[in-house]
């Protein structure tokens, strides 16, 4: 195991850190807030959350109640 990570490990790194370096390397868009659109994320997203929360948790708990 220690030998897959150390012979893989290396190229993933440099491979996500180079789309890292071009992903963020877009043009100005001539000001401070320039064309910029902001997307309201606000109930939405947190009712999706503590969804998907509750869901994980019944399924932890369901899973734990059939080893016990």
């Amino acid at each position: 195991m220690k030998s897959f990570l150390l012979h893989n490990l290396p190229p993933v790194l440099t491979l996500v850190l180079c789309a890292v370096v071009v992903a963020s390397a877009q043009p100005g868009n001539g000001g401070p807030m320039g064309n910029l659109v902001l997307a309201p994320i606000d109930g939405g997203a947190s009712l999706l959350l503590a969804g998907g929360l509750a869901y994980g948790a019944r399924k932890l708990r369901a899973l734990r109640g059939k080893k016990a």
